[in-house]
């Protein structure tokens, strides 16, 4: 679908519901734009995600939201003009509905991917009439009912208007499956039926003589009859002689010798030629079956080649003859079409502007040519710039997110300032980790030391998501991680525990290039700190106070191998799920004797 139905969605969600809960609908439905450009296509089951992100934001149920959706796109098209060929359309909502494939026909050339729905009526009477709607497309029930409400109400002022689903089934159409819906739509048709009777009331005129068949056939050259059966039973002068000069179409299935085009989705039917009277109907001259059915020895290479005619006109039911006409006329652009059809400017009608059309589209066609070309280029250089202004967000995102902790990234793209990040957490755990043993003296020792820290570090990485914990830094040798903070937490003491323990295993079982093994020390103490945004060029999220410094201490009174931790550090474990090695009081720089743990192994 085109994004210009999206574009409804967003702006009245956004009035009704306000910015946030919009970004919130997205993120639900798992949309990549928070956006839509008018005339890119979208998936169709982006409006059904929508709707049920938007029921679950906003607790409603997801056919009152494609009601609302409905009723949202009328209000928006307005914006783009597009109400003006609706009002234009007829004096009555019947007339409206009886045109709605041919509206669709329009719009088709600015929105050329466009796969519209159909509708048509099957019944018409003073409380309503009966529709079906026909669409490849699930789901949309409510949406069209939304729609149709709206329309009533805005542009044919209609007060009391009601929708109901009489029957909804699939059906196999002539190209592909449709979901065919029939509606009953209650309303006041009065003023349409009386229209109806004066039009159909018996002229005062004088008795006119009968007119023969053929002159219709004259006036119209590329006309067709068609019986109920499906045969037909006349042919425009003009179309016989594009076939060869003979009668071969008469007597014959109008399947056998054409494609239907317009309206999709249908096959060609008497029943659908009923129906759909007032449809601008578009059928295909299939000019190969016709020279393969000759099988003429003599017909030219030129004539076998001829491309099909397309022909573009109205099904007209004359109730005398039980039969349907079409009264349509070659769709051509230019001269040069007229020659690989086969056809000159003498066949075409004598009435309408079908010649004139035919000489400007000649002078103007290659110049709109250029134009379409470049808009589409443009269309699909846009389309390039969003996917590629995606990605690289995406990229940024993951940069910022390595740096700062995403919800405190948020904050700040929520506008909040660097300062109002800083919060005082009670109770944090902080692990410093030291890569001991690492010593270079040349350029080659100095570069196996950077790979042999590329790989421990790399490793560590990975666990941070595992275990829930925060990643603050590295410097040198030594690797910072932080428990209980940004995301508070009653136990970032056990978070930080199992991640050491993970650590020490971890690190004896890597591959190393140069050497055989690694070995680390790691210090732990528990307790209060202030953490926040540090830096504009390269912000960080650092940590601050005792705790910080202490925790540093224990890593550097830690012994190659072994998890230090502190008392306090100690009583915040569960004593029955993890073993201790006391060391007794040890000297620790500026903080005097403190008694110290080795944390051994988890139960």
């Amino acid at each position: 679908m085109y994004g210009m139905l999206l574009q409804s969605v967003h702006h009245f969600i956004q009035a009704e519901y306000g910015e946030e809960a919009w970004k919130e609908i997205v993120k639900l439905a798992g949309c990549k734009h928070l956006t839509f450009n008018t005339h890119q296509v979208y998936p169709d089951d982006t409006m059904a995600k929508l709707a049920e992100a938007c029921a679950h934001v906003t607790s409603a149920h997801v056919d009152e939201i494609m009601e609302f959706f409905g009723k949202c796109f009328v209000r928006f098209f307005s914006n783009f003009g597009y109400d003006v060929p609706i009002r234009a359309t007829g004096r009555y909502f019947t007339d409206f509905l009886q045109n709605v494939d041919n509206i669709h026909s329009q719009f088709c050339f600015t929105y050329p991917k466009m796969r519209s729905p159909s509708i048509y009526l099957t019944g018409i009477d003073v409380k309503g009439c009966d529709m079906v709607y026909r669409s490849d497309r699930k789901g949309f029930i409510c949406y069209i009912i939304g729609l149709l409400t709206q329309i009533s109400k805005d542009f044919f002022n209609l007060t009391a208007f009601k929708l109901t689903v009489v029957d909804n089934s699939c059906s196999a159409g002539a190209n592909r499956r449709s979901n065919v819906v029939k509606f009953r739509i209650d309303f006041d048709n009065t003023n349409y039926m009386q229209a109806e009777v004066l039009r159909h009331r018996p002229k005062k005129i004088e008795n006119l003589p009968s007119v023969p068949c053929y002159h219709l056939l004259e006036l119209f050259p590329f006309a067709i009859m068609i019986d109920p059966s499906m045969v037909m039973v006349g042919v425009g002068q003009k179309l016989v002689e594009i076939c060869s000069g003979q009668d071969i179409l008469l007597g014959q299935s109008v399947n056998d010798h054409f494609s239907l085009r317009r309206p999709k989705g249908i096959s060609i039917t008497w029943k659908n030629l009923i129906y759909l009277g007032n449809i601008m109907f578009e059928l295909e001259l299939l000019r190969k079956k016709e020279v393969k059915e000759k099988d003429d020895p003599a017909t030219s290479a030129s004539e076998s080649t001829m491309k099909n005619i397309l022909l573009k006109g109205q099904m007209k039911y004359i109730a005398d003859v039980n039969g349907v006409i079409f009264l349509c006329s070659p769709i051509i652009n230019d001269l040069d079409e007229l020659t690989e059809r086969g056809i000159f400017l003498n066949d075409l009608n004598q009435h309408g502007l079908g010649k004139e059309m035919v000489m400007a589209g000649w002078q103007h066609n290659s110049k709109l040519e250029v134009l379409f070309d470049d808009a589409e280029q443009r269309s699909l250089d846009l389309e390039q710039s969003y996917e590629l202004l995606d990605k690289w967000k995406k990229r940024s995102d993951e940069l910022l997110y390595s740096m700062i902790p995403q919800t405190v990234a948020d904050r700040l793209r929520g506008g909040n300032s660097r300062l109002s990040t800083c919060e005082t957490f009670e109770s944090v755990t902080i692990l410093f980790c030291e890569l001991v043993g690492l010593h270079s003296s040349t350029v080659e020792e100095a570069l196996s030391v950077v790979n042999c820290m590329n790989t421990v570090f790399s490793c560590f990485d990975e666990m941070m998501d595992k275990f829930q914990v925060y990643k603050v830094e590295t410097v040198g040798y030594v690797y910072m991680v932080a428990g209980g903070a940004p995301e508070r937490t009653n136990v970032h003491a056990q978070r930080i525990a199992d991640l050491a323990i993970s650590m020490v295993d971890e690190v004896k079982e890597l591959k190393y290039k140069d050497r055989d093994k690694v070995d680390i020390r790691i210090g732990i103490h528990s307790g209060p700190a202030v953490a926040g945004v540090v830096g504009i060029k390269v912000p960080r999220y650092c940590f601050f106070g005792d705790t910080v410094n202490t925790a540093s201490r224990m890593q550097s009174t830690s012994t190659p191998g072994n998890v230090n931790i502190s008392i306090d550090t100690k009583n915040l474990l569960p004593q029955h799920l993890y073993q201790f090695r006391s060391r007794g009081l040890v000297k620790v720089k500026g903080k005097g004797q403190m008694e110290t743990f080795f944390l051994t192994k988890r139960y």
